[in-house]
This record gives C-alpha cells, structure tokens and sequence, in this order.
C-alpha cells in the first residue's frame, strides 16, 4: 500500500522572509549568476560597468522568478493586510507584497477592496491639493476630483500609503489594473500599469 507523504507549503509570510534573506545574500555577493554579462562592446563604457553587480541583481531576479513559480504551483497568496491610519480613521486593507505576486483569487480580493480604499481616500483628502504622477514620478500636474473620477474606472485596483512627520502630510493613492507586481510604472505596459495621485496640504508639493 502507497502512501503519500503530504507536501508541506510555505506560507506567504514565509515566502517574503525567504527572499529577504536571499537579497541579502545576494547583495553579499554570496549568490552570482555568472552567465549575466552588462558588457555592451563599447570599450569606454564597459570600463564603467561592473559584473559582479549585475550577476548579485541578476540572480536575485532568477531566485524570485522561482519563487512566484512556486506561488503558483502551490497557490500561496501574496497579498498581506495592511492598517493605515490618518485623521483619526484605521482603513484595514489588502496589498500584494512587494517580493510576490498576485494569483488570480488575490487580484479579485483586491477589485472588491477598491471601494472601499476610495471612500476612505476620499474622507482624508478633501483639503488636500491633488497631483498625479508623471514622467515615471519626476514631476507631477494638478489634479481636479473631476480627473480622478475619469481616471477610477479604467483601472482594476487600488493601493494606498502616506508619508507623514510633524509637520507634513502626502497621501498617495495608487490606481492600477493587472499584477501588481509588474504595476510599478504608469506606460511599463500596457497589461498592467498604475496612475499615482498625490494628496498635500494646499499649497504644497509632493515630495514622493
């Protein structure tokens, strides 16, 4: 009689200390793709360039490849929930790790949490000068709500963070459709991008 042993399956918390402490290792120099080569051909160029940082980068990159594999074959989830706090009010929400990516059932968990990260975006923001992030986030242009409500329906999900010290507040609202982890920039592609929309105290700039 066979029988099989049960496969155990790391956790997403497990995951995320796992590539952790790879890129660690990796920045230590303790892990080298060897075969990734910067050289270009041009001499005065290739003098610049150095091996070693790219072989650590690029068997980072391989490593997590692996790992967002293994996400989908055992179906481990990348999101982790987040609590932001600001005027008084706690939002408890869903955010796909940065180190993972979103399965299919975590990009829906995400398109119902967008709702509900609006309305509270929306009753932390109202004196706030708006901004929406261009040119890769090197500059950015005034915003009405009006713009905002244009931009809500052409995208899948949102995320949201601050930057905040005794003296200033910015409120960053991230508009974006396909994987998240692939979302990061605004024309990267056209399956999955994002719209960064910054909230100030008026007057004021972004300055993230």
């Amino acid at each position: 009689m066979n029988v099989s042993k049960k496969v155990s399956v790391h956790t997403t918390e497990e995951l995320i200390d796992i590539l952790a402490a790879e890129h660690q290792a990796c920045l230590r120099g303790e892990r080298l793709n060897l075969s990734a080569n910067p050289y270009i051909g041009n001499i005065a160029v290739d003098s610049l360039l150095k091996p070693d940082a790219m072989q650590r980068f690029s068997a980072y990159q391989d490593f997590k490849s692996a790992i967002h594999q293994y996400q989908q074959d055992y179906g481990v989830s990348g999101i982790v929930w987040r609590d932001l706090t600001l005027k008084g009010q706690t939002l408890h929400y869903p955010q796909v790790h940065e180190r993972l990516i979103a399965l299919e059932r975590d990009l829906e968990i995400l398109r119902q949490a967008k709702p509900r990260i609006l309305k509270f975006w929306e009753r932390v923001t109202p004196e706030m000068d708006l901004y929406l992030s261009v040119n890769q986030g090197k500059d950015y242009e005034p915003l009405t709500l009006a713009e905002v409500s244009a931009l809500i329906p052409r995208t899948d999900w949102a995320n949201i963070w601050k930057w905040e010290n005794q003296t200033f507040l910015e409120v960053v609202l991230q508009l974006g459709w396909g994987q998240p982890h692939d979302a990061h920039y605004r024309r990267g592609s056209l399956a999955a991008g994002s719209e960064y929309i910054h909230g100030v105290p008026v007057g004021c700039q972004p300055i993230g």
